[in-house]
């Protein structure tokens, strides 16, 4: 399967004609309803070209389905007075090795149900928790519980997700919630 990638659309196809020089292709300017109809629908974009279907998935955003993120505001209610543990997880937007951690993440956030939870904190957001908890490196983990940071708990850099599991189980099991 072949891609087009570009800011802010990815466009997938089957069989992409290869295009050999740049006088081959001509470009036309959209209407201002065709610019407002793309706007409101680039979520999700399916048309025809020929007789190929040609779909666009937009790669704005991360999707955070079990894992939520908080900001400063919400740290103390969310992380300090949790009544079951949490895993911080401190990534940034431009991390490369946090995007790689993220689908492991969010594969134990699910699997941990009601026994943990799993937030991430955004580093350029929230400088002051980046300070007070010298996170020096990304991805950064840190488990919390009863308002307090677990002893030896910080883990810091890609880690695969058997690795994660493990590294978790540990922690669980030391603060004994198995």
């Amino acid at each position: 399967m072949d891609c087009i990638v570009s800011s802010s659309t990815v466009l997938i196809r089957s069989h992409l004609t290869p295009i050999r020089s740049a006088s081959s292709v001509s470009a036309k300017p959209l209407s201002s309803a065709q610019v407002a109809s793309f706007a409101a629908n680039r979520h999700i974009l399916s048309f025809n070209s020929g007789l190929k279907r040609i779909r666009a998935l937009s790669t704005t955003a991360i999707r955070c389905g079990g894992i939520k993120e908080i900001g400063e505001s919400e740290f103390t209610s969310t992380v300090l007075e949790s009544d079951r543990p949490v895993l911080v997880n401190f990534v940034a937007s431009w991390c490369g090795p946090c995007k790689l951690v993220y689908p492991a993440t969010e594969a134990l956030s699910q699997e941990y149900g009601d026994r943990l939870t799993i937030v991430k904190i955004d580093h350029d957001a929230n400088p002051n928790l980046i300070a007070e908890y010298k996170v020096y490196g990304l991805p950064h983990f840190i488990l919390f519980k009863d308002g307090k940071e677990v002893a030896g708990s910080r883990k810091e850099g890609a880690i695969t997700k058997a690795k994660l599991k493990e590294y978790i189980d540990g922690l669980l099991t030391s603060i004994s919630v198995a």
